[in-house]
């Protein structure tokens, strides 16, 4: 498929009525010369509700959970009703009330258990891009163009790690040319589900919150596609989060591992694995705002021209560093950290940032807050003689710190940097906890304390100079 786009609308562009027409009508601009692909996410807040209503399945509330069904389908209905004529609503209202039929029975087999299994939830939590494809397909047959509702469990193959599968490339590859090719040669356009997946014998997984940008890049990865365009509700990536730091500008151009690095570090502009499909086939990627697409974006490619010197500073809450310290010398502080770090990738848990001591042979690592309960309870399980007989010290858990983390391919070789990190960072009286930077020297990773974190972003994102030399490249 020659000079395909894959254009993939976050939850903000699909949060409304008018949102879904304005991403309708980007869509049809471009398909006006070129093939289209459309992946998009559930409506803002959506994911949300439907997490909150299996909470409430769990501990037995059933007319929470009935309350919050309710307002799953008042939502669509209303978007329904308010983008679509009359005359088309019947086939779209029928399937969003089948939808919420299906939640309802997810929800009651919870209430009945008192429990939530994985399975379950990736089922439930996935189907408001299911939704949102259906409504988004309708708008644009409403308006004379051929659409199709394409739900990406028939599409992406995944293993079973629910909640946060990882596709298998081979097997998605071949589904994906199949269903998606014919309806592009024939000049349809495609509305795909981000987000949802489904193992090989077809139970239902999801990429993890944020996927649906994984969606874009695994399709465009299976279609050879020209580009991927990421809509979202900002001009593109930053140099910082404009919300802590004010003058925070727009990156004309970003490395994919420039990109990737922010992703994972906590900037809330791509999914984190985004990029690792794109990068392979060398497909590149534009970050724009759907609210304002006359802005160019950012542009994400292999190479760019770009000053030396760190690009951009990025922070991450709702952490928790976990910290494990061998009682005395005989333990081995390396095999203690190997044990560790397999039990946690049993668990599929991602690590943000790792440091070591070389003579107490203690080490720290920094997980989110989401998966400390069950990392914590892993830990215990793997180290329980030891912690019972006294050879490791009780493991440590302190919540009260955040992330901060310096990007920059121009970090490389360019002495000075990390000196001038961190002192911005004492220059503001703030303590660094634990520092963590890779051979690549992409990434500096520092832990500070949650209530030093927004002033520690100002101060580096400041004494770097980063907007100065974002407006110079």
């Amino acid at each position: 498929m020659k000079d395909l786009l894959v254009m993939k609308f976050g939850g903000t562009s699909m949060g409304s009525a008018e949102r879904i027409r304005r991403a309708a009508e980007l869509a049809l601009k471009e398909k006006a010369h070129r093939p289209v692909l459309v992946v998009v996410s559930a409506m803002a807040g959506i994911t949300d509700l439907l997490i909150d209503t299996l909470k409430h399945a769990e501990v037995g509330d059933r007319e929470g959970v009935e309350k919050r069904l309710r307002q799953l389908e008042e939502r669509h209905v209303t978007t329904c009703e308010e983008l679509l004529p009359r005359e088309h609503r019947a086939e779209a209202l029928e399937e969003i009330r089948a939808t919420v039929t299906d939640v309802r029975r997810i929800a009651h087999g919870m209430l009945m258990l008192g429990e939530r299994p994985p399975r379950s939830v990736d089922e439930a939590i996935a189907v408001g891009e299911h939704l949102s494809s259906v409504l988004m397909a309708a708008y644009l047959r409403s308006l004379g163009t051929e659409a199709v509702a394409v739900n990406c469990k028939e599409i992406i193959v995944t293993d079973a790690a629910f909640g946060r599968a990882s596709p298998l490339m081979g097997p998605t590859e071949q589904r994906a040319r199949a269903k998606l090719l014919p309806l592009l040669e024939r000049g349809a356009l495609p509305i795909a589900t981000g987000f949802n997946g489904a193992t090989v014998d077809g139970q239902p997984t999801t990429l993890g919150r944020g996927g649906s940008d994984y969606t874009a890049s695994i399709l465009a990865y299976c279609l050879d596609a020209a580009e991927v365009w990421i809509w979202t509700d900002v001009d593109g990536i930053m140099t910082a989060d404009p919300r802590i730091v004010p003058d925070a500008a727009v990156l004309k151009e970003v490395t994919y591992q420039e990109a990737a690095e922010l992703a994972y570090n906590g900037a809330k502009v791509l999914h984190p694995r985004t990029l690792a499909p794109l990068i392979e086939k060398q497909i590149p990627a534009w970050s724009k705002n759907s609210f304002a697409p006359e802005k160019p974006g950012t542009r994400i490619a292999a190479s760019i021209r770009a000053p030396k010197g760190a690009r951009a500073v990025t922070s991450m809450t709702k952490v928790a560093l976990v910290s494990i310290e061998p009682a005395s010398g005989a333990v081995s502080g390396p095999r203690l950290m190997s044990r560790a770090m397999d039990r946690l990738a049993d668990l599929n848990i991602e690590l943000l940032a790792l440091s070591s001591s070389s003579y107490q042979q203690s080490f720290c690592f920094l997980i989110r807050r989401e998966d400390l309960p069950a990392a914590f309870k892993a830990l215990e399980e793997e180290f329980a003689l030891e912690l019972a007989h006294g050879y490791i010290k009780p493991i440590q858990i302190d919540e009260q710190v955040g992330l901060l983390a310096v990007v920059g391919e121009g970090m490389r070789g360019t002495p000075g940097i990390a000196g001038s990190v961190f002192t911005a960072i004492s220059r503001e009286g703030i303590n660094v906890i634990a520092i963590a930077q890779g051979s690549s020297e992409l990434t500096i990773a520092i832990v500070v304390h949650q209530d030093g974190l927004e002033k520690a972003v100002r101060a580096v994102h400041r004494e770097c100079r980063m907007a100065e030399l974002a407006n110079l490249s």
